[in-house]
C-alpha cells in the first residue's frame, strides 16, 4: 500500500516539475530560449534537452527497457555536456518533443514496474537500485533544472512563479535587499 502511494506521489510530483520546466520557454523567441545566460552557457532550451537525455537513460536503460531513438553513449567522454544546449540545427519543437516522448517512456517505465524493482546505474558509485531511488533522484534533478530555469527566465524578462506583483513592487524589494547587503 505504502509502496504504491509512494510511487504515485513522486510520478505525479514529477509530472508538475516537467510542466514547470517547460512552461519556462512560453512566449519567448527562438534567441532567448537558446542564449546562454550563465558563464558555463546553462540556457532554458539546453535544459530541456538534457533532461530529456537524462529521463531516457534513468527510466530506461537503467531498468533494462531502452529508449527507441539512438542516445549518445554514457560514457562517451567528447559527449559530455552537449546535452546542455542545442545545436543551430535542432529546433525547439524537436527538443520539446523529445523531452514529451522521453517523459512518456519514462511514464511506461514507472507504470509498468514495482517501486521496489531492481536497477543498474553504471555511472553511480553504489549502482545497484531500486526504482524508488531513481525515481527520488530523477524528481531532484527535474526540479533543480526547474529552479535553474526559473532564474534564467527571470533574468531574461523578469518573468517569476512569485506571487503576481507590479515593476514597482520588485524594484523596491530588490533596493531593500540591496541595502541589506551592503550594510
Amino acid at each position: 500500500m505504502i509502496d504504491d502511494f509512494a510511487k504515485q506521489y513522486l510520478h505525479d510530483d514529477l509530472r508538475e516539475a516537467r510542466e514547470a520546466v517547460l512552461e519556462k520557454l512560453a512566449g519567448l523567441d527562438e534567441y532567448s530560449v537558446r542564449r546562454p545566460l550563465t558563464a558555463t552557457g546553462t540556457n532554458l532550451l539546453g535544459l530541456v534537452k538534457h533532461l530529456a537525455l537524462w529521463e531516457t537513460r534513468y527510466l530506461g536503460e537503467v531498468f533494462g527497457r531502452p529508449f527507441p531513438e539512438p542516445l549518445p553513449r554514457w560514457d562517451d567522454i567528447e559527449a559530455r555536456g552537449r546535452d546542455f544546449w542545442a545545436t543551430a540545427d535542432e529546433t525547439r519543437a524537436e527538443i520539446v518533443d523529445r523531452y514529451r516522448r522521453a517523459a512518456a517512456h519514462a511514464d511506461a517505465t514507472i507504470a509498468a514496474l514495482p517501486v521496489d524493482a531492481p536497477g543498474h546505474v553504471p555511472w553511480w558509485p553504489r549502482p545497484d537500485v531500486l526504482l524508488f531511488n531513481v525515481l527520488v533522484h530523477v524528481l531532484t534533478e527535474t526540479n533543480r533544472h526547474a529552479g535553474h530555469a526559473d532564474i534564467l527566465r527571470e533574468q531574461l524578462d523578469g518573468a517569476t512563479s512569485a506571487p503576481t506583483r507590479d515593476r514597482a513592487f520588485w524594484a523596491a524589494r530588490y533596493a531593500e535587499i540591496e541595502r541589506a547587503a551592503q550594510q
